[in-house]
């Protein structure tokens, strides 16, 4: 691992070399080929991308019968990464009941009319015709591990060498509320799309120096920075649009704020001072759907009741289909101590659930130890395609994986900051901790700019658009 000096100047180059390294991704132990892109015809091996492009499978050797379910940030980078290191010898299957993905980085974007829902969808063509992918739609309703085969919604089934569960959150109820006042009246919006839209127009619709709420759950949940991203952003518009009299309080059942604390105690303290009222290690959330009247119990035990205009809960969530009755519960998966997430290990992402031989879980529905993140889910799924490569050739996975993760975070409508971390496998513990300059892991820290600024904004759209074409394209 390259060393890197603790300066503004290193700091940006450890941010540049994260994002470059999502489209370089990780090398396999079997050979790749070295020219992805020929004219558009389908033959030895070579699958159509359409507009005159074709992608060249690479010669392994290797075949099997690999099912990914879940069409996300993970679920695509390990469906593409399986077909260019494993080869056209792999049948691959792509399970998904939605027929475009919608990206949740970015769409905090949404709220404040920078950003557009339909610009952050991304479909399944591209993987389809580009890299030979079965794309499969439909959803995952049981899985038979001693016959290795899931069946879908649709009543088909699929039989599985490999089974890749990627199946993202699912959002439980909470505060007094019901999954029905998230769809209607008190969007969480934390699964881009008609939420998204719901919130933004509630936002648009709120009156002069209005007060706005939003609860964080405890950690772990998606995306560390998001809730006081979202915060910050609201904040902006707020005042810029609703008055300087406008309230944006943040109930947050962590003691702290869980990622990029520099910025965001610079967000909430001094660039929206007197707009944000930040609330820690709140207990006793309770939420009218209906008055907007949020109840809750601060640190030292005073109970408050505020009458708000608009309220964003951001819920606790869980691994899909692991509450129970769920169809991760009844194939024993969801085997984290509070039986939210599945346990993996890391050197290959396999579950570690009894009589779970083939099946691995990657994403945010997967206990790792590293964030919830879009980022963190294309490493993974880069980790465990290789592995499953490794595997398929007889051999073991890679001893020491490392993984890179980016995140730019907006505090307003033109600026922004980021956080940049590389996490590297501890065998002591067995899971992926923060690395330090030249891989040290004692004391390492997650770095986080020095500032928020313009030029961070702009940067946030490369490294957006890089992560997407990544995994999608």
């Amino acid at each position: 691992m390259t060393a890197f000096n603790n300066t503004p100047t290193s700091r940006r180059n450890l941010l540049a070399l994260a994002t470059a390294a999502i489209a370089v991704g990780m090398v396999p132990m079997l050979s790749r080929s070295g020219d992805d892109h020929h004219d558009d015809h389908d033959e030895g091996g070579k699958f159509s991308a359409g507009q005159n492009t074709t992608v060249a499978a690479a010669n392994t050797g290797l075949s099997g019968n690999i099912v990914v379910v879940g069409g996300g940030m993970a679920g695509a980078t390990v469906a593409k990464y399986l077909r260019l290191w494993g080869g056209s010898g792999l049948t691959i299957t792509l399970v998904e009941p939605s027929t475009s993905y919608t990206s949740n980085i970015m769409s905090n974007l949404v709220l404040n009319g920078s950003r557009t829902v339909s610009s952050l969808a991304y479909g399944y063509t591209g993987l389809a015709s580009k890299y030979g992918i079965a794309v499969k739609q439909a959803a995952v309703t049981a899985i038979n591990k001693a016959a290795k085969s899931v069946t879908l919604s649709d009543g088909s089934t699929l039989s599985y060498d490999r089974l890749v569960l990627a199946p993202g959150v699912d959002f439980m109820d909470a505060y007094g509320l019901t999954q029905a006042d998230y769809d209607s009246k008190t969007p969480h919006a934390w699964r881009a799309g008609a939420q998204t839209t719901l919130l933004s127009t509630q936002l648009a619709a709120m009156p002069a120096n209005g007060t706005f709420v939003m609860t964080i759950p405890k950690s772990p949940y998606r995306c560390p920075p998001g809730p006081y991203e979202r915060a910050s952003l609201v904040a902006d518009f707020l005042k810029t649009n609703k008055g300087a009299g406008s309230k944006v309080l943040v109930l947050d059942e962590n003691l702290s704020i869980q990622a990029e604390v520099a910025s965001f105690t610079y967000a909430f303290n001094t660039l929206h001072a007197g707009v944000i009222q930040y609330e820690s290690g709140v207990t006793n959330v309770h939420i009218n759907p209906d008055t907007k009247a949020v109840t809750y119990t601060d640190q030292v035990g005073t109970i408050t009741t505020v009458s708000a205009n608009v309220v964003n809960p951001i819920v606790p969530h869980r691994a899909s289909g692991s509450a129970p009755g769920g169809w991760l519960a009844a194939a024993g998966l969801n085997n984290s101590p509070d039986g939210r997430w599945a346990v993996v290990d890391v050197l290959s992402y396999q579950s570690t659930a009894a009589n779970a031989s083939g099946i691995h879980v990657i994403g945010d529905a997967a206990n790792c130890g590293m964030p919830k993140a879009g980022h963190v889910a294309n490493q993974e799924a880069k980790i465990c395609a290789d592995a499953i490569v490794r595997l398929l050739g007889g051999q073991q996975p890679d001893p020491a994986p490392v993984a890179n993760s980016a995140c730019y975070s907006p505090l307003t409508a033109s600026t922004a900051s980021w956080l940049t971390a590389v996490y590297q496998y501890d065998s002591a513990n067995q899971k992926m901790v923060v690395a330090d300059n030249g891989g040290r892991t004692v004391g390492a820290k997650v770095t986080e700019a020095s500032n928020h600024n313009t030029e961070n904004f702009k940067q946030m759209n490369t490294w957006f658009n890089t992560l997407m074409g990544d995994s999608f394209s």
